[in-house]
């Protein structure tokens, strides 16, 4: 851990990424949906928290939820949303695209590639689903991108944790390596000193009640029953808490 550590946040509110970026965060990658691992977010959203953070703005480019193989009406609408998110002054864009027998879809990766620049592209964790990582970690060096978040094929990062020393090693130069998936302040040295990343990803949300007074028991709108009434949202204090694990272990 001889470079400084880059920490990169999941958010999906403007209050989430501000405390991000209080807590010593780098930048963050802005979505909608966590619960389904991440879409899209919306152009307003993205504008919001444009104004409100002057770190690093990464926007995923998912259209849906579910798989990463893509019909072509949803690739086009990837294709608008990178427009969208460079307009609105985003740093970067996330994005994965595989193929039906699980290797890295390398022509449409490379199109979205070309097509987000000057911003620069992470290829996420789209990479842990595919069928042969150091296969995929070529295919997305060929298509361009500047980084690659995985897990090391696993749950989370520390199962990973061999893995992604591989990934390293084997990317040498060529990309950076971020690794992300179930990351705290308990285990991220562990984690940073098995792989050799210099760059983490990480989500660190925390349960947050409603302020509502008045609850109807009878009625849920999602598929957690009572899940209008609490949040998950970013805290400054979790964040600076994993800088400051970061940190001491440095010493």
């Amino acid at each position: 851990m001889s470079e400084k550590v880059i920490i990169e946040v999941c958010v999906d509110s403007v209050a989430s990424a501000i405390a991000a970026e209080r807590g010593g965060a780098a930048r963050v990658e802005l979505c909608s949906s966590l619960i389904e691992g991440g879409v899209t977010p919306s152009a307003g959203m993205v504008e919001a928290v444009r104004k409100k953070i002057s770190i690093g703005l990464q926007v995923i480019i998912r259209p849906r939820a579910a798989d990463f193989c893509y019909e072509p009406e949803e690739f086009d609408l990837m294709c608008r949303d990178i427009c969208v998110a460079k307009g609105l002054g985003a740093d970067g864009v996330v994005l994965g695209v595989l193929m039906v027998n699980g290797a890295v879809d390398v022509p449409r990766t490379r199109q979205l590639v070309e097509l987000a620049r000057p911003m620069n592209t992470t290829f996420h964790r789209a990479f842990d689903m595919s069928a042969d990582l150091l296969r995929a970690l070529e295919d997305v060096c060929a298509a361009g991108a500047d980084r690659i978040l995985t897990s090391g094929g696993e749950q989370d990062s520390l199962q990973g944790a061999d893995a992604i020393a591989r990934l390293v090693k084997a990317a040498g130069d060529r990309i950076i390596i971020m690794a992300g998936g179930g990351i705290t302040h308990k285990d991220v040295c562990a984690i940073l000193q098995r792989t050799g990343v210099n760059e983490i990803h990480v989500g660190l949300s925390t349960t947050i009640p409603s302020a509502m007074l008045y609850r109807n028991p009878r009625v849920s709108l999602g598929k957690t029953q009572g899940g209008e009434y609490h949040r998950r949202q970013v805290l400054e204090d979790t964040v600076r808490k994993l800088q400051r694990s970061i940190s001491l272990a440095k010493l």
